[in-house]
């Protein structure tokens, strides 16, 4: 038999499983179901687990890392925003936009022309690391995420 110990450090190993497939996988067709039934867990389960150890959850988490790895694209200004979309794996421009501007703070067509006017002369990894979205910048004014 388990001890709670054990079964703790099990649990964490698998939700690293996870969120490592969703790091790589961001741009695949990813769902709660096809994550947990790749660890051998509910997705009711899966969510709650992975809620507790990192604060949000499965679905929060990919769409965070599929507009982190969106905003990289836009601020290269050689694709639209629809490609963009479609490159990070998300199927709706709608649903996209909408996330893309909840975390960020504005448009992906705003954040884009910002970005290519702004972001002249920034190396890519500070502008990677100033401009990470965050769910502690929705408190903040549009202006002051940029600068």
């Amino acid at each position: 038999m388990a001890t709670q110990p054990d079964q703790r450090l099990r649990e964490l190993t698998l939700l690293r499983r996870v969120r490592d497939r969703i790091d790589r996988d961001y741009a695949q067709p990813l769902d709660v179901e096809a994550l947990a039934r790749g660890v051998h867990l509910s997705a009711g389960h899966l969510s709650r687990l992975f809620r507790a150890a990192y604060g949000e959850s499965p679905y929060s988490y990919l769409m965070t890392r599929r507009i982190e790895r969106a905003m990289t694209l836009l601020r290269r200004g050689d694709m639209s925003v629809t490609e963009v979309c479609f490159a990070v794996g998300c199927s709706s421009l709608g649903t996209f936009s909408t996330r893309f501007s909840e975390l960020v703070g504005m448009s992906p067509s705003t954040y884009r022309r910002l970005a290519a006017r702004d972001g002249a002369g920034i190396p890519s990894c500070v502008a990677k690391q100033i401009m990470r979205p965050s769910r502690h910048q929705e408190t903040l004014p549009a202006d002051a995420r940029l600068s």
